[in-house]
């Protein structure tokens, strides 16, 4: 996975700042370029006597543009580019511009009124998360104000499949990028109380993805030891909860194999791993 351009979407607020912070740390561990943009609504041409009011509409989205990047410039110094993109959608902006810019990966924070600590998804990620052509990455509420030093390691949610093996081919890539272990995961969902043929068929599934995952992990990080777990619990939240997450940590998710090729394409885990995960989540393109 290349990882030469990193492009935050800003916007004023909590949100905007979790983002930036995430972009700057991964642009700086990563030696990339970084672009902050903020994504503003067309200004509507009107003739006759309203051209006036349209002229204060275009003064006042340019100020609100200006204030926007000059505090996102705050946060970020002069390690970025800043720019303005206009487009009705904030989303579908950024994925505008990322294709414009040749950007390797978006990022963005969550939208207001999660809880601390976790990714929610708004109208902006839902547009990226459904039509971005290059990864996006989500930054947890909150990781501005605690935003580790560095990445201490990158987990991958695996599933068998030409999907996630090509996942696996990015995340470790991206690992030796930031030069950071690797670890693989697939989750394994329980029923509470089992007949004894539900806990035979448990036992098999088990076993298939401990196999599964000693198969992806086997020769992708050469010299270097690739971890495996299988986590279990009766959802998505519980079976993410049965392991350990570091400080510095980021999960890394395939793009549903459904979804169109080179695209981002959330599946239903992937929406719950999102909404359960504690650390940063990047989505990356469907690959052939």
């Amino acid at each position: 996975m290349k990882l030469d351009d990193v492009l935050a979407g800003y916007v004023p607020g909590n949100g905007g700042r979790d983002g930036l912070a995430l972009a700057v740390l991964l642009s700086e561990r990563a030696h990339a370029r970084l672009t902050v943009a903020t994504v503003q609504p067309p200004a509507r041409t009107t003739p006759g006597p309203a051209r006036a009011e349209e002229s204060a509409w275009r003064a006042y989205l340019r100020e609100q543009a200006e204030a926007t990047l000059a505090q996102a410039r705050e946060l970020a110094g002069g390690r970025a580019e800043y720019v303005t993109h206009t487009h009705r959608g904030s989303g579908r902006g950024l994925v505008e511009l990322a294709r414009r810019r040749a950007a390797d990966v978006v990022v963005i924070g969550s939208a207001p009124g999660g809880g601390r600590g976790r990714v929610s998804v708004g109208s902006t990620a839902d547009q990226l998360l459904h039509s971005s052509s290059v990864p996006v990455l989500l930054a947890p509420r909150g990781y501005g104000a605690e935003s580790p030093a560095s990445f201490d390691r990158l987990t991958v949610a695996y599933r068998r499949g030409p999907g996630c093996d090509s996942a696996v081919r990015d995340a470790a890539g991206l690992a030796a990028a930031l030069d950071v272990p690797l670890r693989l995961v697939t989750l394994v969902i329980s029923s509470g109380r089992r007949a004894r043929i539900e806990e035979e068929m448990l036992v098999r599934l088990r076993d298939q993805a401990a196999a599964d995952l000693d198969a992806a992990a086997r020769g992708r990080r050469p010299g270097r030891l690739v971890e495996v777990e299988v986590l279990e619990g009766r959802n998505v939240a519980q079976a993410l909860g049965t392991t350990s997450w570091l400080p510095g940590e980021m999960i890394i998710c395939a793009s549903s194999d459904t979804g169109p090729l080179r695209r981002v394409f959330l599946g239903d885990t992937s929406i719950k791993i999102i909404r359960a995960a504690t650390c940063p989540v990047m989505i990356l393109t469907r690959r052939p």
